[in-house]
């Protein structure tokens, strides 16, 4: 992964920025116009992909092969034909939510919470029939989306054929063998949307995303609808954290090699979702989620209604800069593991998403 690159996926095009002597920029603008849901940035080769919603036209997917100078479409996954006696959303692609590489793998999550695997490089992609068909799965629902949305895939950094994946709603789940099986790892998480007998729940949770420690992969890091929780081992169990001046967001970014440092960034909860008091922070913890800093140098404190959606913030491999970028079109970076922020651009389309390459 470059520290001095990073991408942020907009609601109107993909713009690569550089970092220079003089802060962030942006360099090169892709698909100007069009809605990006998602990037897988590019691997050492120089291969990346692009997630598309074109509305009337579709979910589509694009590739490139020279790192976002020049793109092909490809094939996006697809389900197969839907029964007429099936249960659940239609067995349509709406939208590429999540795209994540495993060893010789790449994944897909998407809405309506399908989860696919690519062997060759996104050139065509199959279905995870084990997931797809659990009857548990007819019982998931949309969370903000109209359907559910399957939005985080982490791949365990030691032994590629296991991932955790997080569901909105539909809890978190696990596989060791690559997707031949698969166990809810929800324990502990509480969504106090439900009645109260079924807070607790496994397939009812909302997670908004779920981040592994990259050198410590037991330890995961959620921010969920109704909190904070943090999990010790790999994901068996969940214990809730609490932060001021919120513990809703969408939004965490995992520390590479500390496990016990992650951010956040909080908003008011449910119907209004614009930072509390419409000042922008962002919090961090380094004590496993005991306590948090509450960080605003460089964002902005006065009539900020931008939201952070859950893609929105990232870390580099090193865990000192990250990149944040909002529904307003706020861009921002920071060098000092979020100690202070710079703007990047006050001015671009709403951002989905944004990652380091």
């Amino acid at each position: 992964m470059s520290q001095d690159r990073a991408w942020a996926a907009t609601r109107k095009g993909l713009f690569e920025l550089r970092r220079r002597a003089g802060g962030w920029q942006i360099e090169h603008i892709s698909f100007l116009a069009d809605p990006v849901t998602m990037l897988l940035p590019p691997d050492d080769s120089g291969h990346m992909l692009a997630g598309l919603n074109l509305g009337h036209f579709g979910a589509k997917l694009h590739a490139s092969d020279d790192a976002g100078r020049s793109w092909r479409e490809v094939p996006a996954p697809s389900f197969p034909p839907q029964p007429p006696e099936a249960e659940g959303p239609a067995w349509k692609l709406d939208q590429v939510f999540a795209l994540e590489r495993s060893g010789n793998a790449i994944w897909c999550g998407s809405v309506p919470g399908g989860l696919f695997v690519s062997r060759d490089r996104g050139e065509s992609w199959q279905l995870d029939e084990t997931l797809w068909q659990d009857p548990r799965r007819v019982q998931w629902m949309g969370g903000g989306n109209p359907a559910p949305a399957l939005h985080s895939i982490c791949p365990h950094p030691a032994r590629p054929d296991e991932l955790l994946i997080g569901v909105s709603c539909g809890g978190a789940w696990r596989t060791t063998d690559g997707g031949q099986t698969w166990g809810l790892r929800a324990k502990g998480m509480r969504a106090d949307f439900m009645p109260p007998e079924l807070a607790g729940d496994e397939n009812s949770q909302d997670p908004h995303l779920i981040a592994r420690c990259r050198d410590v992969p037991d330890v995961l890091w959620c921010q969920h609808h109704c909190g904070i929780f943090r999990s010790e081992d790999n994901g068996a169990t969940w214990a809730e954290a609490h932060a001021q001046p919120s513990s809703f967001g969408f939004a965490v970014a995992a520390h590479p090699a500390d496990p016990q440092t992650a951010w956040f960034v909080p908003a008011v909860k449910d119907e209004r979702r614009v930072p509390v008091d419409g000042a922008l922070c962002v919090t961090r913890t380094r004590d496993g989620g005991q306590t948090f800093d509450v960080l605003r140098a460089g964002l902005p404190q006065h009539h900020c209604y931008d939201l952070i959606f859950r893609h929105g913030l990232a870390v580099d491999d090193r865990g000192e800069q990250l990149v944040m970028g909002s529904t307003t079109g706020g861009l921002w970076a920071s060098s000092d593991a979020g100690d202070s922020w710079q703007t990047v651009s006050a001015h671009l389309p709403p951002i989905y998403a944004v990652k380091f390459g």
